[in-house]
């Protein structure tokens, strides 16, 4: 059986050591300032060691917690690299030797799932596993129509282990505020607690799934695959074979990266608008890129609803975060609560910070590398007070959209590219055209 549920107290204890360390660099820093350290100098030290002793207990633990901490991305992105760095090491060291659920572990979830006579659906099964997670793993099989299928297995304990983890951690939220004083911690960390609850219920990723399949049901750019089961912690789909983005990162031509990284830009823009829901986990490993040039997606385990009236809000932030009037700008970060109020915001360094980011959004094309994403992670893990992206707040419908918004732009970095990106956001954000560009793109 699975290891997730054992060793609670030793999950627990790792957890609840957050905020004792917390508590003695606080004093720590009291008394440096009392023998003369200017203020900043010490913050800063404090939110340095609160990050490495935060980060440090995250990698250590496996199960939700690892799954936890692959989702803090946007605390992971306020730190400096030789903090971040370890952390994402330690993370990736995890998650490759995380053994493997044992074969009869498998077939007890099976058998939970899909009955005694479980064998009965299967013409083949192969219990090595294809892919493993942090909460699942998959395995390949044979429908007893002849289809070839993927089985997604989740761990048993998986779902407890997560919860529980967020429940410590929503007692240490004021940690995350030393690294971010501007973010509502609370409210962000609800969020993201309701969102993973709801990746752990397959009924519901078989749902979207679906619904997302029936979008683009023969599309000539995507291959969205089919359900074909779905009973309590097992959900089976289509098999899909391709080239995975990874490796098309790794080894692929400029042509094969470019068009690649059109269609992944492409799914994730247009999804909102064609179906109402948005692809929430847009790492490498969910795509692969077909023999006949389409893009296959899968794993809808975190999907977002953006209904039509947020889609119109989310565009004309956009739209006027690339205009050069900062306080416009200002006043509808304000309006959406990325500023929050009684926090006050240096406009040049806002317009400073935002003009890089946007832009993609500006030019007619843009050239996605790993130098430029190196550029704009420099500037928002200085974790320095006057940084003024330590002053900006995530609200909680923004936290999805935040999490594809940078680790997407991670994956175009990667892929070394230039896609015409403006022009992609035209066309699927709605509210982000202004009158010219609206007869552009009808014209």
């Amino acid at each position: 059986m699975s290891d997730l549920p054992r060793r609670a107290v030793t999950r627990s204890a790792k957890l609840a050591s957050l905020p004792l360390g917390f508590a003695g660099r606080t004093a720590l820093g009291v008394g440096k300032r009392t023998f003369g350290r200017p203020a900043e100098a010490v913050a800063l030290e404090i939110q340095t060691r609160t990050a490495e002793q935060l980060f440090k207990v995250l990698g250590e633990l496996k199960g939700g917690a690892m799954k936890l901490g692959q989702m803090l991305s946007i605390f992971e992105a306020a730190l400096p690299p030789e903090i971040a760095g370890p952390y994402r090491a330690t993370l990736t060291k995890l998650q490759e030797a995380a053994p493997p659920l044992p074969a009869s572990a498998v077939h007890k979830v099976l058998a939970q799932a899909l009955g005694d006579d479980w064998r009965d659906s299967f013409a083949e099964f192969d219990d090595e596993p294809a892919a493993a997670a942090s909460i699942g793993q998959v395995h390949k099989a044979v429908w007893h129509d002849g289809r070839t299928v993927a089985v997604k297995v989740q761990y048993p304990g998986a779902g407890k282990a997560l919860i529980s983890d967020f429940n410590q951690l929503a007692r240490v939220g004021r940690l995350f505020g030393v690294l971010m004083p501007g973010l509502d911690v609370k409210t962000m960390l609800a969020e993201l607690k309701e969102r993973v609850a709801e990746e752990l219920d397959y009924e519901i990723e078989a749902e979207s799934q679906t619904i997302i399949r029936a979008a683009y049901l023969d599309d000539p750019d995507f291959y969205i695959p089919e359900v074909i089961a779905q009973s309590g912690d097992v959900l089976v789909t289509e098999w899909i074979d391709g080239t995975p983005l990874s490796k098309i990162i790794s080894e692929g031509d400029q042509e094969t990266r470019n068009h690649a990284a059109l269609l992944y830009c492409r799914f994730l823009l247009s999804g909102p608008k064609r179906s109402e829901l948005l692809h929430g986990d847009p790492h490498p490993g969910n795509f692969r890129l077909l023999d006949d040039g389409r893009l296959g997606v899968m794993d809808f385990g975190a999907v977002d609803h953006i209904p039509g009236g947020f889609q119109q809000r989310l565009g004309l932030l956009l739209r006027i975060g690339t205009m050069a009037d900062i306080d416009e700008v200002e006043e509808a970060l304000r309006r959406e609560d990325f500023i929050r109020e009684g926090v006050e915001i240096d406009t040049e360094s806002l317009q400073g910070f935002l003009a890089p980011i946007t832009e993609p959004f500006v030019t007619e094309t843009f050239a996605f590398n790993r130098e430029w994403l190196r550029e704009q992670a420099a500037r928002v893990t200085d974790l320095r007070p006057t940084n003024v992206v330590r002053q900006l707040n995530l609200p909680p419908e923004y936290v999805i959209i935040h999490r594809v918004l940078s680790a997407g732009t991670g994956v175009l970095c990667q892929l070394d590219c230039e896609i015409p990106a403006r022009a992609e956001s035209l066309k699927w954000i709605p509210g982000f055209a202004d009158d010219e560009d609206e007869e552009l793109v009808s014209g």
